[in-house]
């Protein structure tokens, strides 16, 4: 079985607005305990997305109160799943067993106080997206009319994930913080970006940004949201072949791997791919095109090779 390296997922935001999901098997999710078992997926990450809706002054608690999902909800009761803090701790991970990795999506919650940050590291995030789509205190995110890039906060906290050998995620980024990012991330990716040529949504990467992902050897999630791959509601897995297939034109074969987005889109998924148990559907396409090889570094291995 082809071993999965899921760059995103939305599970811990179901989990925060619906108390009664259990991670086991619950229908009301996309991912859950026994589809990763089922998929062959050997590492997910699990993102703290922190709605708008909840106050500023209150969204440290919440992405607080997610971390307590994550370890009392997700790991504990999960025998199979070990938390991954390093790539040393995915190559120490048994045949049966998964690794899970804390993200955080959007540096909302932690304010202007860089402790709030340093805490969540502490915690266990070992991926950090410094927006969502609109501005913070650390960048604008694409829907912000302003598009400005890091401010000097935003460079402090840059610093920060340097040091701590965590992954800067720019999904979600104005195009100006991108290019701050590039400039001074030791660690940069993009977890669940597509290919704006393909698809123009602003959340999709152009190719100077995918050329330039390449260049300082990162990985781009190619996510299954349809909006980001065709621009529709609509979409079936050969529109994902498409924007492997393109990322891979620009010289990207080592630098392509997955972020699905699920249970983050409101139940949009390509069809065939409604869940976490249908990646075989992607896999067995991808292998109608690629070699056994490249297919691996697909799924798993060039997410892995980059894992601080």
């Amino acid at each position: 079985m082809v071993k999965i390296f899921d760059a995103h997922c939305d599970v811990l935001y179901k989990m925060f607005i619906d108390s009664s999901i259990l991670f086991e098997d619950s229908e009301k999710l996309q991912v859950h305990l026994k589809g990763l078992m089922a998929a062959g997926v050997k590492v997910q990450c699990f993102a703290i997305y922190v709605p708008e809706s909840v106050h500023p002054e209150m969204r440290f608690n919440a992405a607080l109160y997610m971390i307590e999902l994550f370890y009392e909800k997700v790991i504990k009761p999960s025998r199979q799943l070990k938390i991954i803090s390093n790539r040393s701790d995915i190559e120490k991970l048994a045949a049966n067993e998964m690794g899970a990795i804390l993200t955080l999506e959007g540096c909302d919650a932690i304010g202007n106080d860089l402790l709030k940050l340093k805490t969540l590291l502490r915690l266990g995030v070992a991926s950090v997206g410094l927006t969502w789509n609109y501005s913070n205190y650390v960048a604008d995110g694409v829907l912000e009319e302003r598009g400005a890039g890091l401010s000097s906060f935003g460079k402090k906290v840059v610093s920060i994930l340097n040091s701590s050998h965590t992954w800067c995620d720019v999904s979600h980024l104005s195009e100006r913080g991108f290019w701050d990012v590039i400039e001074l991330s030791d660690y940069p990716i993009a977890s669940h970006s597509n290919c704006y040529s393909l698809c123009p949504n602003p959340r999709n990467l152009t190719n100077d940004q995918i050329e330039a992902l390449i260049e300082r050897n990162s990985v781009i999630g190619i996510t299954f949201f349809p909006e980001f791959l065709t621009g529709r509601t609509q979409a079936t897995v050969t529109d994902i072949l498409r924007h492997v297939e393109y990322v891979c034109s620009l010289g990207g074969e080592g630098h392509v791997g997955f972020g699905s987005d699920f249970d983050g889109t409101d139940g949009k998924m390509p069809k065939g791919i409604g869940s976490v148990k249908d990646y075989d559907h992607l896999i067995n396409e991808l292998n109608k095109y690629y070699s056994s090889i490249q297919v691996e570094n697909f799924m798993f291995k060039n997410f892995f090779n980059r894992f601080p």
